[in-house]
């Protein structure tokens, strides 16, 4: 082997790698062993430097990373630290301490409940002095004519539309349409989608309604039973939420309850008779049916009289004390749960001139509604309060 040879290839080698590492071209082909010695260890040294250098520049991206998250972080803590999901009027008149012309589109007119949720606004437009309101429905719940109605209200230019919905999603886009126009909009007892109104009325919290009717349920037939429900329609927003609840309690307390079936009754007092009825014969065995609707509720205990069913089947429901009152006098119904209407209709109204007035706003956790006093707000939702029972001791009290 020639020894020169492989100093000189030794000494190229090194030379090509002390370019690759630096960059600049800082030695000959004629550069000696002797030379190459210290430019390796030159370039050893660099090495460290780098080394030294990407560590730091590491340890920084590390840090930076580091920032990075914690602000990630920081955002999603303050993303949900709001929980407001309702809509927003598009530049509203302002209308702050000046008279508001409103309408109220129930689900229907010419029905006990809803007469109490007009007599409750009506109450308190009376007391603010400065609000004009009318209710304005058809008599059948039927959706497009609930759409119908509130957008004929909007091309008078109304400044604000409270709403009890048959329908949650399908009256959504008209709502919208109000918002689009500045108008306020604010739904009570049935409501929407949560961006096509500002603020929802809640009568009672949904676990609260469906505790109130399992537990009442319960206490009559006890905890294992066959059971049926008469709804209103089925795609009604608030009985749906009840049913969900109703049987999430079920599920969880009293598994040996078994709901064999669930039947509309379009709010139609008659329909609710004839399908308790169809219950009675197609469900010999049931123990119980729960009537959700202020009609649902009479239809099913006229059905179960006129059956002479009352102590074999109970009735357990919502509606007004002054429907149901004959049937808790006879003894066939044992409790009415339900909250004040006109209680509900009267909060409505407060809340839509306290939004006008600039003093309800998204993030409030209260607000004053007049003789009611200070009520609870959760997120786009104000809560009425508690459900009550209504029970032949009681039930002569109250008229509506």
């Amino acid at each position: 082997m020639n020894t020169k040879f492989s100093l000189k290839a030794l000494a190229l080698a090194a030379i090509a790698a002390v370019i690759l590492a630096t960059g600049s071209i800082g030695a000959t082909r004629t550069t000696s062993a002797a030379t190459v010695a210290p430019t390796m260890s030159g370039t050893t040294a660099m090495a460290g430097t780098m080394k030294a250098t990407m560590s730091g520049t590491m340890a920084m991206a590390a840090t930076m990373s580091g920032t990075m998250a914690m602000s990630g972080t920081m955002s999603a803590v303050a993303a949900t630290a709001v929980p407001y999901n309702g809509g927003v009027a598009t530049s509203p008149k302002d209308l702050k301490g000046k008279k508001i012309t409103l309408v109220d589109v129930p689900k229907l007119v010419g029905i006990g409940y809803f007469a109490a949720t007009t007599k409750g606004q009506q109450e308190a437009a009376k007391e603010l002095g400065n609000v004009d309101i009318k209710t304005d429905a058809p008599t059948e719940a039927k959706i497009e004519k609930q759409i119908e109605t509130i957008d004929n209200y909007i091309t008078q230019g109304v400044d604000g539309v409270l709403f009890a919905a048959n329908d949650p999603d399908a009256i959504s886009p008209v709502l919208k349409k109000a918002l689009k126009q500045g108008i306020h909009v604010i739904g009570y007892d049935a409501g929407s989608q949560p961006d096509a109104r500002e603020w929802f009325v809640n009568q009672a919290t949904f676990d609260a309604i469906g505790t109130a009717m399992v537990e009442s349920m319960v206490k009559e037939v006890g905890a294992t039973a066959e059971v049926a429900i008469v709804t209103s329609s089925l795609t009604a927003p608030n009985q749906n939420a009840w049913i969900a609840s109703m049987k999430a309690i079920i599920a969880a307390k009293y598994p040996g309850l078994k709901i064999v079936t669930t039947l509309p009754s379009e709010e139609d007092q008659q329909k609710a008779f004839t399908a308790t009825q169809d219950i009675l014969k197609s469900y010999p065995n049931v123990k119980g049916v729960f009537g959700l609707s202020s009609v649902a509720f009479p239809g099913a205990a006229d059905a179960v009289t006129q059956a002479k069913a009352c102590g074999k089947v109970a009735i357990v429901g919502l509606s007004t004390p002054n429907q149901m009152r004959p049937f808790v006098k006879s003894g066939c119904v044992k409790s009415v749960v339900l909250w004040n209407p006109i209680d509900l209709g009267y909060a409505a109204v407060y809340a839509m001139r306290a939004v006008v007035d600039g003093t309800l706003k998204p993030g409030a956790t209260s607000f004053e509604a007049g003789r009611l006093g200070s009520l609870k707000v959760v997120g786009s939702e104000i809560l009425l309060g508690n459900a009550f029972v209504f029970t032949p001791e009681n039930i002569d009290k109250f008229d509506f």
